[in-house]
């Protein structure tokens, strides 16, 4: 009984310091200019280190944490945008397109979200901030195809921090 209370105490304190700092490096997003993608990778870190603590379910819940905090404390909410849509929901649907132990699979999967995403977002966009401007189609063709060796080199740099994290700190995996 006392093990599982010092469990739930070490899960608590980390989701608190992974949502602290969750809500810093989003807040930091909004301000520092040329920096943000950076800082959104960043941000994405912090949900898979829950995942690999505390299993995807707790992931899930400091992913819904994080944006709701974020949504609150963060002045620009566009800035949380890129969050909600698409970095800090990656570590989830990493964690289980990884286990499908397929790569070339892997990759087409990976590569769907993040076009989802990013489609998503360009459309989202333009809704919000174009209205009746027009810019010309092959712009968004040559963003999305111009994107997918950076989200690619993206994923290999996630994958190699989370590989760093569970050999340096994580007891749990």
């Amino acid at each position: 009984m006392q093990q599982q209370q010092r469990l739930r105490i070490k899960t608590t304190a980390l989701g608190g310091i992974m949502l602290a700092l969750s809500v810093v490096t989003l807040f930091l997003a909004s301000f520092v200019p040329g920096f943000e993608l950076t800082l959104y990778a960043v941000s994405s870190l912090y949900t898979a280190v829950m995942i690999m603590e505390t299993r995807v379910k707790g992931g899930g819940l400091f992913y819904i944490a994080s944006s709701i905090l974020a949504l609150l404390l963060v002045p620009n909410k566009a800035a949380v945008l890129p969050y909600l849509f698409f970095f800090g929901l990656y570590g989830i649907v990493k964690f289980y397109i990884e286990k499908i132990r397929k790569q070339p699979v892997e990759i087409i999967l990976k590569l769907v979200f993040f076009n989802a995403s990013i489609g998503s977002g360009i459309l989202l966009f333009k809704a919000a901030f174009l209205g009746n401007v027009h810019l010309p189609e092959y712009s968004n063709i040559l963003l999305v195809l111009g994107a997918q060796p950076l989200f690619l080199l993206y994923d290999y740099i996630f994958t190699l921090l989370i590989a760093f994290y569970k050999k340096r700190f994580s007891k749990g995996q």
